[in-house]
């Protein structure tokens, strides 16, 4: 199997499972406050499972959120003169564990929005260890919340 087709494989099964998680998030309401639409709150999901992230129990999980902490995810951008471009601010966060989630989130959206793939992979290194780690954060975090882990295994639905 080639580079490409390794990181298409990676890349469909971060996506099925952050949609998995987001979905989870929404049916134990984790939603955000005020909005018709249903939409995960991956900021109150991050503060219920602060400590998953913030005192890691394991060196796997420790090395994941230490690499998304040196390693940002940077956002994409419209630059004044029309191109597109790249940022390293960070998301809006109120901790360790939120900033985390966000940036999880940062490479949901580069992935989807057309950031970091069209038609072949940019930066195919560095695309690679961010969603396995993004795939260590995740896992995690639906392990240490019981109503997500309960709905992801399809229990409470």
């Amino acid at each position: 199997m080639t580079q490409a087709s390794n990181l298409d494989a990676l890349g469909f099964e971060f996506f099925r499972e952050f949609a998995r998680c987001e979905y989870c998030l929404k049916v134990v309401g984790l939603r955000e406050p005020n909005r018709r639409d249903p939409t995960a709150d991956w900021g109150a999901f991050a503060t219920e499972i602060r400590p998953t992230l913030e005192a890691p129990s394991s060196a796997e999980l420790q090395a994941s959120v230490q690499y998304y902490i040196d390693h940002s995810p940077k956002k994409q951008i419209q630059q004044a003169d029309g191109l597109l471009g790249w940022s390293d601010v960070l998301p809006d966060h109120k901790h360790q564990a939120e900033l985390i989630l966000r940036l999880v989130c940062r490479v949901r959206n580069n992935l989807f929005h057309g950031g970091k793939f069209n038609g072949h992979w940019f930066e195919p290194q560095r695309s690679e260890v961010l969603l396995r780690h993004a795939l260590v954060i995740l896992n995690a975090c639906v392990k240490s919340h019981q109503a997500v882990r309960e709905a992801y295994a399809q229990k409470a639905v």
